[in-house]
Formats: C-alpha cells, structure tokens, sequence
C-alpha cells in the first residue's frame, strides 16, 4: 500500500453485519456476499451501508451477477442454482435487481461494472 501512498489512509476492519453495526466509512465493499442470503437479508445489509457511509460514500458490491436478459451469463445462473442447493435463502441476482435494491435503500446513483468473467460490481453512491 505504501506504493500508492495509502499506508495512512486505508483501513480494514474486521466485524458482524449482522450483530454489530458497520463503521462509519468512505466505502464499503461486499464481495460474494449478498449471493449467500435471502432478499430481506439482502436488503437489511444494503441498508446497514447505507447508514454508514458518509455522505459522497460508496457501497460497492461484486459477485457473479446474472445478466438482466438471463441468457448469457450461464455461469451467473449455475451459481444462482448451487447456492439455492448450498444455502437456506441465498441466491444471485442481475445488475438490475441489485441496482433496484440500493435505491430503494437511498442511494442516489448507481451503476454496474462489468469485471473479468464472470464477476461484475454494482456502485452505488449515497
């Protein structure tokens, strides 16, 4: 980190969504995390990132996300269905429902990033 000159200015901190609240930060970022759980679960912990980021902050949120027309991402879809089988609740989700989500929390802007194959991320900005 020292190369970027961020040994000052980025900070990881451990904890429990579900039991603690989040710190009051910048930028949240939850990676293959929101694929685990039902959508109240989903939702509650869009909403716990909501509240804590500053104004300006983002939440930043990448998976294996499904494409809107479901039918090019198979790899999205046969996740979806392994964690359907591997969990409770948990299941994946396309840019557009994710994107509906953070709104629906108050997020002013959001927009999804296509990454490598098959993983996308989904910024909102409070």
């Amino acid at each position: 980190m020292n190369e970027n000159c961020l040994a000052g200015r980025l900070q990881f901190q451990a904890g429990d969504f579900f039991n603690e609240s989040l710190p009051n930060v910048d930028l949240i970022l939850m990676g293959h995390i929101l694929h685990d759980w039902g959508l109240e679960t989903k939702k509650m912990l869009i909403r716990k990132a909501y509240d804590a980021l500053s104004t300006g902050g983002i939440l930043a949120v990448y998976d294996s996300l499904i494409d809107d027309d479901r039918s090019v991402n198979a790899f999205g879809l046969l996740m979806s269905l392994n964690m359907l089988i591997e969990t409770p609740k948990g299941f994946d989700y396309t840019g557009a429902d994710c994107c509906g989500w953070m709104k629906e929390a108050g997020f002013q802007d959001t927009h999804v990033e296509h990454l490598v194959r098959p993983d996308s991320v989904v910024i909102g900005v409070k």
